[in-house]
């Protein structure tokens, strides 16, 4: 699992103020709490904050937040972003200990190509995350699943899953995953007996057929009307 160090000072002044003056200048205001400590406002580094989280753990990554002298094993929660542009404007970072199990999400990743596509059906993915326990050392950076033996009508639930070792997912074991299946507009066409389409079109061919001579007879009796 990926462990970053990051850098944060103690934050002394709090409000919407002095936190829009911190961002101006670069800064993220935050708050790191946890298990055997009081709660403390800090304030970190935009870009070394955006750097952190963008590895392949993303939002697990491990934090070695130093603050003054000290030292938190970390993970970043709570991250509150702005509607709009996605930056960060708060974050919170939960202070875990290393033997102490942790509950987080992590991503699914389906590797192969389903048989049951190259059958001309399609996957549709029901989860892309799987809410999973362990130590904050095995936390895995995504959950592979191999979907090449999948065939049209195959489904993967939770409980086909096996998870790595010391990792225990937490998701109900019938929550479904993925299922391959046939394409919306193959099963419409389906549906509709070869009778049943052959009927209408030959209604809409015989409609047709007779607009021309009605609108013909319309206009050849209106037309003898009007020149006497």
């Amino acid at each position: 699992m990926a462990e970053v160090a990051l850098k944060a000072e103690v934050r002394e002044s709090r409000g919407k103020g002095p936190a829009r003056r911190l961002r101006a200048s670069g800064k993220i205001p935050g708050t790191v709490y946890g298990r055997g400590m009081d709660a403390v406002a800090v304030t970190v580094d935009a870009r070394e904050l955006d750097h952190t989280l963008n590895t392949d753990a993303g939002a697990n990554v491990l934090i070695d937040l130093r603050v003054g002298s000290d030292t938190h094993l970390t993970l970043a929660r709570a991250l509150d972003r702005h509607p709009i542009r996605g930056t960060i404007l708060h974050v919170d970072f939960l202070k875990i200990a290393r033997d102490v199990a942790i509950t987080v999400d992590v991503p699914v990743h389906f590797d192969g190509e389903a048989r049951g596509v190259k059958e001309g059906g399609v996957l549709e993915h029901h989860l892309w995350q799987l809410h999973v326990e362990c130590l904050p050392g095995n936390v895995p950076e995504r959950i592979n699943i191999e979907v090449s033996e999948m065939e049209i009508g195959s489904i993967i639930r939770v409980a086909d899953i096996r998870p790595p070792d010391g990792v225990t997912i937490l998701t109900g074991e019938e929550e479904i995953i993925i299922t391959c299946v046939v394409p919306q507009v193959l099963q419409v066409e389906e549906e509709v007996p070869a009778e049943e389409a052959e009927a209408v079109e030959g209604e809409e061919g015989a409609a047709e057929g007779e607009a021309p001579s009605e609108e013909g007879g319309e206009a050849g009796g209106g037309g003898g009307g009007e020149e006497s």
